[in-house]
């Protein structure tokens, strides 16, 4: 069984409830092959987890950014809920130590999963919530996305691309991905560049744009989409 007492001091939350902290951690794997004796999956309480950490972030922004129109709010709320995120700020804490998961999900590499990942912390953010009331919840999200904050408002949504590429990449064992110009276009005061960025090998994604920049970040956001479907298939 998971050392909930260990997880508790790494969260900084002292839970009334153990049980509801265990349930987070539960992927519904674990469910098929200890149909009996295990406990209910995590899938309801992300549920709840993705609302919760939606609004907080949501109302950090509006506190924060008060000359910030809503549509740049919401891109960057989007940037900082998603998937990807979320499954980085989890191994921040080493999440993945803790998940039950069935033998065939543990196998394929399931603690490392991107979707798992992201599912479990929203499901801890849940059970915080329903022990603890929104208070702790809060500063607990702010906490633990404290850098994410920073990183997200002063940089921009488009700006973290290559980092997270990188991260992610990294966090495989694999080496810094590499960025390469294929093509050129136009003259030079309205010239395009095309740019795909590889690992070894392999090219995981391409992008353009009227500066060798733009195109790198729109080739690493566009490899973020494609291993985001890969790694949560």
């Amino acid at each position: 069984m998971a050392d909930l007492a260990t997880l508790q001091e790494i969260l900084g939350v002292g839970f009334n409830d153990p049980s509801l902290l265990e349930q987070a951690l539960v992927h519904s794997s674990y469910i098929n092959e200890n149909p009996v004796s295990a406990p209910t999956p995590n899938e309801r309480l992300e549920f709840l987890g993705d609302a919760v950490l939606g609004l907080v972030i949501a109302e950090k922004l509006y506190q924060d950014l008060p000359n910030t129109n809503e549509g740049k709010m919401t891109k960057l709320r989007a940037a900082l809920v998603c998937r990807d995120t979320l499954a980085r700020v989890a191994r921040t804490i080493k999440l993945s130590d803790y998940l039950y998961l069935g033998k065939g999900e543990e196998r394929s590499g399931g603690r490392n999963k991107t979707t798992n990942l992201a599912g479990a912390l929203e499901a801890v953010i849940a059970a915080i919530f329903l022990d603890q009331g929104s208070a702790t919840t809060r500063g607990f999200v702010l906490r633990l996305f404290n850098q994410e904050l920073k990183k997200v408002t002063s940089q921009g949504t488009k700006a973290d691309y290559k980092s997270q590429l990188q991260e992610l990449i990294q966090a495989k064992g694999q080496p810094i991905p590499v960025y390469h110009v294929t093509d050129t276009k136009g003259p030079d005061h309205d010239r395009r560049f095309t740019v795909e960025v590889r690992v070894g090998d392999t090219v995981l994604g391409w992008g353009s744009g009227k500066s060798k920049k733009l195109a790198e970040t729109e080739a690493a956001r566009s490899a973020l989409e494609r291993l985001q479907t890969n790694f949560t298939s």
